[in-house]
């Protein structure tokens, strides 16, 4: 992915974090995933009084790619404007394993600092019904 692309995907994560809706914990995430179509589909995290109808923003990207009809994915892109690093949760990275080829997460802290991850760094042994 060159780099006007992946300022692209992280712009995109950042804008939609200002559309999350998080009054419980205060954590406002954006997530953007770029589709192996070239489309950019973002999401944010929404919460909710009853704890377990909360989304994360990853989900919320992916499963709009989905709703899209993209099923491949090149890279995602998370943003959280407030600290701690925005790393995905254990629910989203088993979404992530279902997207297909899920090379590449991007994820970028409060202060702009950017880390890359290969997937399988970050869930190395997912669950995987066709093994």
């Amino acid at each position: 992915m060159n780099s006007t692309m992946r300022d692209r995907l992280i712009a995109a994560a950042k804008n939609a974090a200002g559309n999350a809706y998080a009054p419980y914990s205060k954590y406002r995430v954006g997530a953007a995933v770029l589709a192996e179509n070239g489309e950019i589909y973002s999401g944010c995290n929404v919460e909710n009084s009853s704890y377990g109808l909360t989304i994360c923003a990853e989900r919320v990207a992916l499963f709009g790619a989905r709703c899209a009809g993209a099923t491949k994915w090149i890279a995602l892109a998370i943003y959280a404007p407030q600290p701690p690093v925005p790393l995905p949760c254990g629910a989203c990275r088993q979404v992530m394993a279902e997207g297909g080829n899920a090379p590449l997460v991007i994820v970028v802290g409060h202060d702009d600092t950017i880390r890359e991850f290969a997937f399988k760094e970050i869930l190395p042994h997912s669950f995987d019904m066709t093994m």
